[in-house]
């Protein structure tokens, strides 16, 4: 990926592809007034927003290898006895607001 310097140093990455999404007038009116909100324009918000949503759906769906010696370890570790942690058990068990 191509970088380019600007103004003050700052080395900012140069896009050259496009991504076009059809969206009805609500959802940009949605989507523009959420970008003021965050201070960008609406294409950094929406490249922002798409991007972070992209890793979290890769994350939980990304798999990982062991060695045999790594795997054995990581066993280890989930065989270990649990510790007993108060709060923890409290507020799984206490009801929350929305159950109230």
């Amino acid at each position: 990926m191509a970088t380019a310097r600007v103004p003050g140093g700052q080395a900012r990455t140069v896009k050259s592809g496009r991504i076009a999404v059809r969206a009805s007038q609500q959802q940009r009116e949605l989507i523009a007034l959420a970008s003021v909100e965050a201070k960008t324009t609406v294409s950094d918000f929406v490249l922002t927003a798409t991007l972070a949503r992209a890793h979290d759906v890769l994350a939980e769906r990304r798999a990982f290898t062991l060695s045999s010696e790594q795997w054995d370890v990581f066993v280890a570790l989930l065989d270990q006895p649990t510790t007993d942690k108060p709060r923890l058990r409290r507020l799984l068990t206490e009801p929350s607001v929305v159950d109230a």
